[in-house]
C-alpha cells in the first residue's frame, strides 16, 4: 500500500478470490448469529492468520495527513462481578519494556482479550479482538481488515475471549453486526484500520456481564507508555496463547499517522488491543489502538491507528441499535 491509500499486500496465502460483491456501507449487511457451531476446535486451530504489511520505502513521497482529533474522551473499564468470597489472583511479575512474550499475569485482560475467527474468501481465518465497556454490553473492538477486506465483509464471525489452544473457556460469541470506519470501508485507508462487532447474548448473558470490558481513550496524543496484546499465529507463535508487548510508543515517521511499538508479534495479532494506563495487577487499561500492520523492511515493530474522532464515532455507532 502507498501512503495515499492503495491496497496493502496480504500475508495470507493467495488462492481463488471467491469474494462477494463489494459493499460500501460501514456495517455488515446481515447478522451472523449461527456462526458459533461452525467453529469447532479443529477449525479454530487451523484458521490462517490474516494480517497486512505496510507501505514500501519507494511507494510515497510524503506522509499521510493527520487523523482528525477532537476533545479527549475516557471510558473506564467494567469488571464482571465475582462470586462472593472469591479473590482475584495476583499476577506474575511482567517485564517492561517487553518486545514480545507470553502474558504470565492474570487480571481482566485474560478474559477480555480473545481471538476472532471468520471466513475470508472461502477460507477460515483469524485475528484478535477485545471486549470493551459499552452501553449494549456487547461490543468488541478489532482491526478494520478483521471485519472487511477487499470490498467484502467477512462471514461466520465470532469472538472467543480467553482462547487457549482450541478451547473457548468463556464461549464463542457470534456477531449480530460488524462495522468499520467510513475511511476503511470506502478505500481501506490504513490510517483508519479499526473495526467493531456487536455480539449476540450467549446462554442468557451479555458479553460484558460474562467477561468484563476494558476502558477506552480517544484523542489522547502520541508517545505513550502502552501494553499491546494479541494472539499471533504465524511463526514463531502458533495462536495458542495470549502474547504481549510493552514500551513507549512512537509516531510513525514514514507513511502513516499510526502509533508504533517495538513488538515481535506476527500474523493473527491484528485487532489485538493497545492499552494506555494499564495496571498489571488488575489487568485493566484504556484501549487506545489496535494491532494493524508492520513494515516488511522494519522487523519487530507493530503499528496501530490513532484513536481519533472517527474511531470514537465507530465506538458510538456500535452501541446504537
Amino acid at each position: 500500500m502507498t501512503a495515499t491509500g492503495a491496497l496493502l499486500a496480504l500475508l495470507l496465502p493467495t488462492g481463488p478470490a471467491g469474494a462477494a460483491t463489494p459493499h460500501h456501507s460501514d456495517r455488515s449487511p446481515a447478522p451472523q448469529t449461527g456462526a458459533g457451531a461452525f467453529w469447532t476446535a479443529a477449525r479454530m486451530r487451523s484458521a490462517v492468520p490474516l494480517d497486512l504489511t505496510g507501505p514500501s520505502t519507494g511507494s510515497a513521497s510524503a506522509p499521510a495527513a493527520a487523523v482528525p482529533r477532537g476533545v479527549p474522551l475516557t471510558v473506564r473499564p467494567t469488571l464482571p462481578r465475582l462470586p462472593q468470597g472469591s479473590a482475584r489472583p495476583a499476577p506474575s511479575p511482567a517485564a517492561n519494556p517487553q518486545p514480545g512474550g507470553p502474558w504470565t499475569g492474570q487480571g481482566a485482560v485474560v478474559k477480555t482479550t480473545g481471538r476472532v475467527f471468520f471466513t475470508y474468501q472461502g477460507r477460515t481465518a483469524s485475528c484478535s479482538g477485545d471486549a470493551v465497556t459499552s452501553t449494549n454490553k456487547s461490543t468488541v473492538l478489532t482491526a478494520g481488515h478483521c471485519v472487511k477486506l477487499g470490498g467484502a465483509w467477512h462471514t461466520n464471525w465470532v469472538f472467543v475471549p480467553g482462547y487457549h489452544d482450541g478451547q473457548a473457556p468463556y464461549g464463542k460469541w457470534a456477531a449480530t453486526k460488524t462495522l468499520s470506519t467510513p475511511q476503511w470501508t470506502a478505500s481501506e485507508d490504513i490510517n483508519y484500520d479499526v473495526g467493531a462487532a456487536v455480539v449476540a447474548p450467549l446462554d442468557g448473558k451479555k458479553l460484558i456481564d460474562a467477561v468484563g470490558g476494558q476502558g477506552l481513550s480517544f484523542n489522547s496524543g502520541y508517545s505513550k507508555a502502552m501494553y499491546d496484546f494479541g494472539y499471533p499465529a504465524a511463526a514463531p507463535y502458533d495462536g495458542s496463547k495470549l502474547i504481549y508487548c510493552s514500551g513507549t510508543t512512537i509516531k510513525d515517521p514514514l507513511f502513516t499517522t499510526d502509533h508504533g511499538l517495538s513488538c515481535n508479534m506476527t500474523g493473527g495479532s491484528s485487532g489485538g488491543p493497545w492499552f494506555s494506563s494499564f495496571d498489571e495487577k488488575t489487568g485493566t487499561g484504556l484501549q487506545s489502538s489496535v494491532n494493524s500492520f508492520g513494515y516488511t523492511f522494519l522487523p519487530n515493530t507493530m503499528f496501530g491507528p490513532y484513536f481519533g474522532d472517527d474511531a470514537k464515532d465507530l465506538y458510538t455507532k456500535a452501541q446504537t441499535p
